[in-house]
């Protein structure tokens, strides 16, 4: 991560940010699948903020993907199932720990960020372009995004299962954040 300058401000996440991916589903069978919600549940990371110079602004975030929990559908014996193909065959996280998302760039307009970012999963870093509403309210700063990113494009084989493989989760999955950090001291 870069260093910090005399005039930033540097944010810490905290437990109360919410890091969630939601899948669609697909394949000739689509019907029959469900679409998932997963949250991250161990995460850390900092903001580091130059009000002033918006462009030297960096934010740096790392998931373990061992914490991904997959929340929807309500059955648990089918949460346990897709949990444990999304760790093994998806994800494959004995191999790959963590998810990153490193901005290169950023812009600001108002209370809007304009980031380039590298986002890491499973080994491969593909550049993202989320838009970025911000608040800064005393010591809390929130920010919050949706972006969407093909699965392929990560190396990662979306899930197929049912006959044939005939229920598929889609390529396309959504990242929604909502993080929360407080000022360092």
């Amino acid at each position: 991560m870069q260093a910090t300058g005399p005039d930033s401000v540097v944010y810490d996440l905290t437990p109360a940010s919410r890091f969630e991916v939601r899948t669609g589903k697909a394949g000739l069978l689509g019907f029959a699948g469900h679409e998932h919600l997963i949250q991250a549940r161990t995460f850390s990371g900092r903001v580091v903020l130059y009000i002033n110079q918006p462009a030297l602004s960096h934010v740096a975030i790392t998931i373990a993907t061992e914490s991904l929990a997959v929340l929807t559908p309500p059955d648990t014996a089918e949460i346990r199932k897709v949990t444990a193909a999304m760790q093994d065959d998806v994800l494959d996280v004995g191999h790959y720990a963590e998810i990153t998302f490193i901005s290169r760039t950023v812009e600001r307009s108002g209370d809007t960020l304009h980031l380039v970012a590298a986002l890491t999963m499973k080994g491969k870093t593909q550049d993202v372009t989320p838009v970025v509403r911000i608040s800064l309210a005393g010591d809390t700063l929130r920010a919050a995004t949706v972006f969407k990113v093909k699965q392929t494009d990560f190396g990662i084989r979306p899930y197929r299962g049912g006959p044939g493989g005939t229920v598929r989760v889609a390529d396309a999955v959504t990242f929604d954040i909502d993080a929360v950090a407080l000022r360092r001291r």
